[in-house]
């Protein structure tokens, strides 16, 4: 069984975010905080669950946010002490639960999409990186990372993608002919499967679908060929996923949080 801290997140930070506009022309949607922390650092926290603990953001728009951020990370989530002068000294006074985290922030261009947002950051891999798992910055979920990686593997496929239920947002309806036999006001989820995100690919996936075209969507054709191919797997997930997509759903996400009842920390640690 492979250990899961060799194996490095990709997460998608580049775009606009222009569907929550309210909040993303101050900040790029992954740094939009859930509770006191970006949506970013949910992700990461949920991946570290399971030993990951390299990370590459393929960074675009406002990637100044995400330096700022990092780059004063220890700061945010300790105490310190700060002794002014011209050579200012820091003591920390407790180490942060996320020290050992190794984190790659990759420039990847502002208007790029995300097939070439994942050929640029490539170069992060190591030699030895067969495999890697790649995500959106926008999604949290209370997904067994071991057994997606795990289902990759014994799969033999060059991508794994993670097959969620949508959220529903209308009401369904029973018909029988012309007559309505049920009606759900607005059952919690959509019958349906989409991409969730939460994917794993091989290298060989990279060398045999994704070019060095900055207009290349990973979502066309790169996966669409590798599905035609044969090559895609798929990790099906019965729990808790959801995108913050606007502002009903980024209200929601914090309602659940501030609430103690976010499904996405099921495999967290309870320090919290």
């Amino acid at each position: 069984m492979d250990d899961l801290s060799n194996i490095p997140l990709m997460i998608l930070c580049g775009g606009k975010g222009t569907r929550l506009r309210d909040v993303t022309e101050i900040l790029p949607k992954p740094m939009v905080a859930i509770g006191e922390q970006p949506i970013v650092w949910h992700i990461m926290k949920s991946y570290a669950a399971f030993g990951v603990k390299r990370f590459i953001l393929c960074l675009g728009y406002k990637r100044e946010a995400f330096i700022d951020y990092f780059m004063n990370y220890h700061l945010r989530t300790s105490d310190a002490t700060i002794r002014l002068g011209h050579s200012p000294d820091i003591t920390f006074h407790s180490e942060s639960e996320e020290a050992g985290w190794e984190v790659t922030l990759a420039g990847t261009g502002v208007e790029s999409m995300t097939g070439y947002r994942v050929c640029k950051a490539a170069k992060y891999l190591r030699d030895d990186d067969e495999n890697f798992f790649l995500t959106y910055g926008d999604g949290v979920s209370d997904v067994n990372i071991r057994k997606l990686y795990d289902t990759h593997i014994k799969s033999g496929k060059m991508m794994t993608m993670t097959a969620v239920h949508p959220e529903a947002r209308f009401g369904q309806l029973e018909l029988d002919g012309s007559n309505v036999t049920g009606f759900a006001e607005k059952p919690p989820r959509g019958e349906g499967y989409i991409n969730g995100g939460f994917m794993v690919l091989s290298r060989k996936f990279l060398q045999q679908y994704v070019t060095d075209d900055e207009k290349m969507f990973l979502e066309q054709t790169p996966m669409g060929s590798a599905a035609a191919d044969g090559n895609m797997g798929v990790y099906k997930h019965e729990g808790f996923w959801q995108c913050m997509d606007n502002q009903r759903e980024y209200q929601m996400l914090n309602d659940m949080w501030n609430r103690k009842k976010a499904p996405w920390t099921k495999y967290w640690n309870k320090n919290r």
